[in-house]
């Protein structure tokens, strides 16, 4: 299969994912969903700043690549996604019982590094 279609689908995956996960992030404080009890360890604020930085990250994957104005941003949204995956990481890695997390949330921030180095090095948008 083709290098920039296998990209194309990981950004599609990772912005739905990213879209709906801040989403959730910027809206579920308040009342979190079974399993995501972490989020009230951070402040409304943090979480609302995440929530919106992932939801930017995702429109970041797909629009400036599929307009093709400024499509550098794609695997800066990608990597910026990726950082924010890997302090998940971190912060899951230090409370206890949450190695499930972590290990998504790295697994997460790998595939957006992927795409980073796939769209600056492997196959960059024109």
């Amino acid at each position: 299969m083709d290098l920039n279609i296998v990209l194309w689908i990981m950004q599609i995956v990772l912005a739905v994912g990213f879209l709906a996960a801040g989403l959730t992030h910027r809206s579920a404080w308040e009342h979190p969903r079974p399993g995501m009890e972490w989020m009230r360890a951070l402040s409304k604020r943090t979480l609302t700043a995440i929530g919106m930085l992932e939801v930017l990250g995702a429109i970041g994957l797909i629009v400036p690549a599929a307009t093709g104005i400024l499509p550098i941003l794609t695997p800066i949204a990608a990597t910026g996604l990726a950082l924010i995956m890997f302090g998940a990481c971190v912060f899951h890695l230090r409370r206890p019982g949450e190695m499930k997390n972590a290990v998504m949330n790295l697994a997460i921030g790998l595939l957006a590094l992927f795409v980073a180095y796939g769209r600056f090095v492997l196959e960059p948008l024109s």
